[in-house]
């Protein structure tokens, strides 16, 4: 018999989840879990995971060839603000495991298909206006350090930081700024995207529990969040290509996270089938591109 493709949501309630206190010990656990998915589902963890550093190289190469060579820090120090929704797809792999489901590559994908997509929408486009806002931040902050004038060269920006007063201010302005945004982004998105993938509720009752989460473990969070930055500060000084390693083991590592942060519904989960489409004549197009066909002959999910 077909294992049905589900997503396992609960039913929507007002009711915000229980949450537990934890300890260093389980952030450990849960990065020991992260690295052995990592190693379960290798070929396409590599797959989605050099998206990362391709895309990091993209953003480098735009920087020194559109002379936005100021905003290249910031852009790498950002991609920790959106890094809990581009793993979101690792969340969904991971959670499959667990349930003991295919694990296949194409079920990052199924994110598209959760009744709480639109939740997932509204907390990612929060997380893309406060990307946008710190790199905003960042361009006033060079701005008002060394005006708008742009750098001759990477070696006359690297002087100005590393040896004029200027620099050195925006050195210490620009993270002081930046761990306050990074303080808001683990705040609001560390379980709410796992959240919104296992059960049905809505951003506000994600991005709520996520709070409040941060509030029952300040310490053992704040460790969490420096962990994460380590990471992804070396997969940086790997020239990006460290984070096609890094980000996929931080993803399925967040949804272990998650798992030890809130308690388990007890409640019934309804199923949630994903029906693949089918084949379609000719004629039927464009109709088609409006219809879920399901395909009988399609191997076991």
């Amino acid at each position: 018999m077909a294992t049905l493709d589900i997503m396992l949501p609960a039913a929507a309630s007002d009711e915000l989840p229980a949450i537990r206190k934890i300890t260093t010990a389980d952030l450990k656990d849960a990065l020991s879990k992260g690295l052995a998915d990592f190693w379960a589902m290798p070929t396409h963890i590599f797959f989605l995971g050099l998206i990362y550093p391709v895309i990091g190289l993209l953003l480098g190469r735009a920087a020194f060839g559109y002379d936005v060579i100021p905003l290249l820090y910031p852009l790498a120090a950002g991609f920790a603000l959106i890094g809990p929704l581009a793993a979101i797809g690792l969340y969904e792999l991971s959670r499959r495991r667990e349930a003991g489901l295919d694990t296949s590559w194409r079920h990052a994908f199924d994110v598209f298909y959760s009744p709480s997509l639109k939740g997932i929408v509204a907390v990612g486009l929060g997380l893309l206006v406060l990307f946008l806002v710190w790199i905003a931040v960042a361009q006033s902050l060079y701005a008002s350090n060394f005006g708008y004038a742009e750098p001759k060269s990477w070696w006359s920006f690297a002087q100005d930081i590393l040896t004029t007063p200027q620099g050195r201010s925006l050195i210490l302005a620009g993270n002081l700024i930046g761990f306050l945004f990074a303080i808001v982004a683990l705040c609001v998105s560390v379980v709410a995207f796992p959240l919104l993938l296992d059960r049905n509720v809505g951003p506000v009752t994600a991005v709520l529990t996520s709070v409040r989460t941060v509030l029952a473990n300040p310490v053992t969070m704040a460790l969490w969040g420096l962990i994460v930055a380590v990471l992804l500060a070396a997969g940086f000084a790997t020239l990006m290509l460290g984070l096609a390693i890094i980000v996929p083991v931080l993803g399925h590592a967040t949804w272990h996270l998650y798992r030890k942060l809130v308690v388990p519904d007890d409640r019934p989960h309804p199923f949630y089938d994903r029906q693949r489409k089918g084949w379609h004549y000719g004629a039927q197009f464009p109709a088609s591109l409006f219809s879920i066909y399901p395909d009988d002959s399609a191997k076991d999910r």
